[in-house]
């Protein structure tokens, strides 16, 4: 059986994650109530900032801007995309 949350992203009770995906507070957060949905939203956006930015996320920097990120694109403001980028 799955863990069901609400999800405060897309706004609707939604299938939770199985483990929190990011260490420490933001990680407990997204865990307790973000759902499966809207965390595949944010993997597909990060990957888009990650290869559009080239960022390198082994980079103690790239993992603070990219943690500032996914909180704005789940619980906020939401996230910009990077200058210039044209979907494809």
């Amino acid at each position: 059986m799955n863990r069901k949350v609400f999800c405060v992203k897309n706004q609707r009770e939604d299938d939770g994650l199985a483990f929190a995906p990011w260490p420490g507070k933001p990680g407990q957060r997204v865990f307790d109530s973000i759902g499966t949905a809207a965390w595949g939203e944010w993997l597909a956006h990060q990957t888009m900032l990650i290869n559009e930015n080239r960022l390198m996320p082994r980079d103690p920097q790239t993992r603070a801007f990219l943690q500032g990120e996914m909180v704005k694109f789940l619980f906020g403001e939401g996230a910009e995309k990077p200058a210039g980028f044209t979907p494809t």
